[in-house]
């Protein structure tokens, strides 16, 4: 670096020589010429002795850098020889440990060995001893092993057997103790939150009339009107001797209630002809679309259900019409779904879909008259049609048990319609209708070979039977009570469920004389 910088320097000093001689020359014929050639050699000397004290400047600069980094590099590697013999130390270290160690796992291994070999010779004697005794044992006892084991398996057979018995009838009587208790409980405290109107008359179809004179303007001449009101309506008029009465009859409550209100507006107004039927029928169409629609809505907003698609709801608003026993089928639905509802709630279930199952397991019963099969049935397809969950019309295909129950839901809903339609004042019949259902009740029980006499009792809730003891045996009286009940299930038709009691009593009498 040093012999470059004093390389440019004398090259500087150079060309400035050159350019001071090449002056000197150019100006030789002057009088200042020797002057001027002097200058330039006192500054040219005094450059370079400007140029060698920076070169050595530099050059002091260059050495006390290259000394600096010298001395951090010898620490360094200093430093970093400390480190590897340290290492070198701990790996010594490590290296006798394992050496040791290698040494106490021979030993041992050794050892181990060694105890193998005891340990087999012991097994081998035992052996021995197991066989001798074994034989001495067939010997006093005249039994061979197999023999023996298969007494004593046969033996442990019998024992696990008799415990296991015992158990699994502790444990069923336990658990249908239990499950008893708990039904009982949860469907008294459905019950108890369950109010309830009472059912007070049943709908009629019949309309009454001002007076006699208007049959003859409901028939028309030559009976026109009365052709076009059950053409228009598809519901039949019967005008028979009942005093200011009309009988509308019909398999549709939909229609009949169009029929109804419809010749009630008829009435009213006076104006009776066949084109005032069908403008008067259009009418009241319109209107009872708008109510039937307003009641599903309603029955809807009463359980607190949601997302309900307008078919359903429509589907759901024409139960309003329809009745059971005197009882509101759309009313019935409600109350329905509001015991479900709690009956999912005490069991930890979604009362949402407990609600939804309730509310529509009798919807098929609004159309059920227009399509083959049962109402359970065709609700579960409409209800699948429309976007309802699966457990929702799985539910209800399920109530009536005429398919297996895939969830829970169906089971409360079986639970839920006997408790609405079996309680107190929830459905009414005529007392001629009453006396037949019990009459067929016990002549059902009679029919049965070694009955003695029957009662229907609870408004034909429960039946006792009381059966020949010399006849019929224990045994017999519970298998005679399960046919007498599948009996009853095949052959009449009755809200809720009938309880059957088969009482078996045997009396010895004697007089003392």
């Amino acid at each position: 670096m040093i012999t470059t910088i004093i390389g440019l320097i004398a090259m500087v000093v150079g060309l400035v020589l050159g350019w001071f001689i090449s002056r000197a020359k150019a100006q030789a014929d002057t009088k200042m010429a020797g002057g001027i050639v002097e200058a330039a050699r006192k500054e040219v000397e005094n450059m370079l002795r400007d140029a060698r004290a920076k070169a050595q400047d530099e050059a002091f600069k260059a050495r006390e850098q290259f000394d600096s980094e010298t001395k951090e590099r010898r620490r360094e590697l200093g430093e970093m020889e400390k480190r590897v013999m340290q290492r070198e130390s701990n790996l010594d270290r490590k290296v006798d440990l394992l050496d040791r160690k290698t040494e106490e796992v021979t030993r041992k291994e050794a050892q181990i060995v060694d105890r193998e070999k005891e340990l087999h010779k012991i097994q081998t004697e035992i052996d021995e001893l197991k066989r001798l005794t074994q034989q001495e044992l067939q010997r006093v006892a005249g039994l061979s092993a197999m023999e023996a084991k298969r007494m004593l398996l046969l033996q442990l057979q019998e024992d696990v057997h008799a415990e296991a018995a015992a158990m699994t009838r502790r444990i069923l009587e336990e658990a249908k103790l239990e499950a008893e208790r708990e039904a009982k409980r949860t469907i008294t405290i459905a019950i108890e939150r369950c109010a309830s109107n009472h059912v007070q008359t049943a709908t009629s179809c019949t309309v009454t009339l001002p007076s006699e004179d208007m049959k003859g303007r409901i028939i028309g001449r030559e009976g026109r009107n009365i052709r076009a009101f059950e053409s228009a309506t598809g519901i039949n008029v019967l005008i028979d001797d009942t005093p200011q009465a009309v009988v509308l009859s019909g398999f549709d409550p939909v229609r009949r209630e169009l029929a109804r209100q419809t010749l009630e507006h008829l009435i009213l107004d006076g104006r009776i002809n066949p084109a005032r039927i069908e403008e008067e029928v259009a009418k009241v169409k319109e209107e009872l679309e708008t109510s039937i629609h307003k009641a599903g809505e309603d029955a809807v907003l009463r359980v607190g259900l949601q997302k309900v698609h307008p078919e359903v709801m429509k589907l759901l608003g024409r139960l309003k019409f329809r009745h059971s026993f005197a009882q509101n089928v759309l009313d019935h639905s409600v109350e329905v779904a509001g015991i479900e509802g709690m009956l999912a709630a005490e069991l930890g279930l979604n009362q949402q879909i407990a609600k939804r199952v309730g509310l529509f397991h009798d919807i098929g019963k609004a159309v059920d008259h227009e399509v083959e099969g049962s109402h359970a049935a065709i609700g579960a397809e409409f209800l699948k049609k429309y976007g309802e969950p699966e457990e929702v019309w799985q539910g209800v295909a399920c109530h009536h048990h005429e398919v297996e129950p895939l969830t829970t839901y169906g089971v409360l809903a079986s639970a839920a319609d006997a408790i609405s339609a079996s309680r107190p004042g929830a459905r009414s019949e005529s007392m001629d209708l009453y006396l037949q259902r019990l009459e067929k009740l016990e002549a059902v029980a009679n029919a049965f070979p070694g009955v003695d006499k029957s009662y229907a009792l609870q408004a034909g809730r429960e039946i006792r039977i009381f059966v020949q003891p010399n006849i019929v045996t224990d045994d017999e009286a519970v298998q005679l009570a399960r046919n007498i009940s599948k009996k009853i299930e095949q052959e009449l038709q009755y809200p809720g469920q009938i309880k059957v009691i088969v009482v078996r009593e045997m009396r010895a009498v004697e007089y003392a004389k």
